[in-house]
């Protein structure tokens, strides 16, 4: 998982030049996390890591150039700011 995580925190950050390596790890490791939890609170079944690492993916894809407005507005990821 370690490597999943590298990699979407590199393409986090080809997408969005105001995120250093560690703000990007963190981002992922959120994102990750919200997914599944949002998911499992829904009542659907765990599909793996692939399904994770593919919704992170096009979520970076189509919005990574933009968390750090996406973050202002939600308190949620707000600490990922600092």
């Amino acid at each position: 998982m370690e490597e999943r995580f590298e990699r979407l925190a590199k393409l986090l950050m080809e997408k969005n030049c105001d995120l250093n390596e560690q703000l990007a790890r963190n981002w992922v490791e959120a994102l990750w996390e919200d997914f599944e939890a949002t998911r499992a609170k829904a009542g659907h079944d765990y599909e793996g890591q692939e399904v994770t690492e593919s919704y992170v993916k096009q979520f970076i894809q189509n919005y990574g150039a933009y968390l750090h407005k996406f973050a202002s507005k939600n308190e949620k990821f707000k600490h990922l700011l600092k």
